[in-house]
């Protein structure tokens, strides 16, 4: 039985065809209709379940946080001279997980203008899952847009800024050096890199796949620049401290030298020169030891220039006069004995000075009992950080008193057993210049003169002025360190080196200490030269000429009226007895 038939587009159906065909129809719409509601379901599970991933992904192909650099603050000295400074320059970079091909001949381009082998550049450009590498770093403006007309998809340019020292090597162990990322790696550079960094900036910007910026995403965040910091630093009395200090080392045939200029009334620090020393701007040959900031991290011990300390001490508490006599003849303590190298059986306290009497100072340090000679060299600063501000600064070394040995007090009288800087040594002779009062040392530019710490009594400070004085003139032993018009006072100072936990014969470190004008102090000068092989070791002799230079050329530069203007004439070198230092 056929059921009944119907009429489909004027033709006979039979019914049961007619309702075959209708499911079909349903079938089909129920298919799409499970489709599209597949299709809703995807899309609100990648809009909603899926959609920070999504985002993510989208934004590491496309979305970039570009980082604006700030400009790292100028280092300037106390009458504002730059001396360091911040360049703008371009970095080359790439995204290779967005470049196409590159041809042959846009490889060797790029890789000639940035001195760079073909291979180098091609495999920078292999690692298609990178998003950013460095062709690279700090090259000049001009050569970066030679790079961009290259018009190669996927590389781009950034501004960043390049440190420039102006004075080069005469100050590059103080101001130090930043490193390619701009970040201080030595001396202030590193010590004030909070200071000087400042804040970098950001811009978020969506890019198209060739590296061009379509659109900015957010408001740009502008960067705060590094401040400013004023140090010190004379620019030009530190060119003459540089230039001495290379000389006196060139001149003896020594190994090292440095130098320090202070300001007698106020402990800033005016210069302080290194040799041998290097290029910040160039540092392609840079070894080790012409980074080392002598002046301030080496210790050494300072012989006879640690003389004026035990004198001072014995002046203000009652113990000497400045005209006493003393009896300086050889005398043993246990199995040692204390000498002189030129002997006189007597002398007064101000020859002790002006001879450099071992002897003499050695039992003016007797005259007190070790904790007393501890107390007094402490608050002279031994043994202390003098804490100017410089990274890996020392304090030198002062032992407990508790262990001293008779024959070691006196020792330290003459400077073995105790170890300084030159920097330190410098600042515990404000004492004798600030009257009486140990000031700190500073490497930035201070507005008023700090009160300081009391040591000995103003009258005192003066007498030691007077006593030092005789030091430069005929009969003492820094007649070489005579400044032109000017009254000198200072001690030279001779160390044999200890190298093992043994005093070495042949090695020595010579010094000479000083300020001027003596009878009213504006400038302290510290010079040390290490391990003269030129003939003489003397302090008197290798660091003497070194230091009238500097401060004779220091104090012309700052204007100082002469305190002794009948001092017109220096004697001729030639023409002094040379009387040498204690050793």
């Amino acid at each position: 039985m056929t059921g009944r038939a119907y009429s489909l587009h004027g033709r006979s159906v039979p019914k049961p065809a007619m309702r075959i065909a209708s499911g079909r129809v349903t079938l089909v719409l129920g298919g799409i209709g499970l489709l599209f509601a597949a299709l809703v379901i995807r899309a609100l599970y990648l809009q909603v379940a899926q959609q920070d991933f999504l985002q993510n992904q989208g934004d590491a192909r496309f979305r970039r946080v570009l980082t604006l650099e700030a400009t790292r603050g100028v280092i300037a000295d106390r009458n504002g001279e730059p001396l360091a400074i911040s360049t703008p320059v371009q970095t080359i970079w790439a995204s290779p997980a967005g470049m196409g091909p590159v041809s042959n001949e846009q490889v060797g381009a790029l890789a000639r203008l940035l001195e760079l082998s073909p291979e180098e550049v091609r495999a920078k450009f292999a690692d298609k899952k990178r998003e950013f590498v460095y062709l690279k770093r700090q090259v000049s403006p001009e050569l970066a847009e030679q790079v961009m007309a290259l018009g190669i998809p996927g590389v781009a340019k950034q501004q960043e800024f390049r440190r420039y020292y102006p004075a080069g090597e005469m100050l590059s162990q103080v101001i130090g050096f930043t490193g390619v990322d701009g970040k201080g790696q030595e001396g202030l550079e590193l010590a004030r890199e909070k200071m000087l960094s400042g804040q970098s900036g950001s811009r978020v910007v969506l890019k198209d796949r060739r590296g061009y910026i379509v659109e900015d995403l957010a408001a740009i965040e502008r960067p705060r620049d590094g401040q400013t910091l004023t140090l010190s630093i004379d620019r030009r009395l530190q060119y003459l401290a540089y230039r001495e200090v290379k000389g006196a080392v060139e001149a003896n045939k020594a190994k090292a030298g440095a130098a320090v200029v202070l300001d007698g009334r106020t402990g800033e620090i005016l210069a302080l020169a290194n040799y041998p020393s290097f290029n910040p701007n160039n540092r392609m040959q840079l070894e080790p030891e012409m980074r080392r900031n002598r002046a301030v991290i080496d210790m050494f011990e300072p012989g006879s220039t640690m003389k004026p300390f035990p004198v001072a001490m014995a002046l203000e508490n009652g113990k000497a006069r400045p005209t006493m006599l003393m009896d300086t003849n050889t005398y043993r303590i246990g199995p040692a004995t204390v000498r002189d190298t030129h002997p006189k059986p007597l002398m007064t306290v101000t020859e002790v000075i002006q001879k450099s009497s071992n002897v003499g100072a050695s039992r003016l340090a007797l005259l007190f009992t070790p904790e007393q000679m501890w107390t007094f060299y402490d608050a002279a600063g031994f043994g202390r950080n003098p804490h100017a501000g410089f990274p890996g600064e020392v304090g030198g070394r002062l032992r407990d008193w508790k262990g001293w040995r008779p024959i070691e007090q006196a020792t330290m009288s003459f400077g073995y057993g105790v170890s300084v800087s030159l920097l330190q040594l410098a600042r515990a002779y404000t004492v004798f210049t600030a009257d009486g009062n140990l000031l700190p040392v500073s490497f930035t530019r201070i507005s008023a003169p700090p009160p300081g710490r009391p040591v000995i009594r103003p009258d005192t400070a003066r007498q030691m002025r007077e006593m030092m004085t005789t030091v430069t003139q005929v009969g003492g032993t820094g007649t070489r360190a005579q400044v032109l018009g000017f009254n000198v006072g200072g001690k030279s100072g001779t160390a044999r080196k200890l190298v093992g936990g043994r005093y070495v014969a042949d090695k020595h470190i010579g010094m000479f200490v000083g300020f001027a004008p003596a009878t009213r102090p504006r400038l302290i000068v510290a010079v040390m030269v290490d391990e003269p092989k030129g003939g003489s070791y003397y302090g008197g002799t290798v660091a003497g000429p070194a230091f009238s230079a500097i401060m004779g050329g220091s104090l012309r530069v700052l204007g100082e009226e002469p305190d002794n203007p009948a001092n017109n004439t220096l004697i001729p070198v030639d023409r002094l007895p040379e009387v040498r230092e204690e050793t």
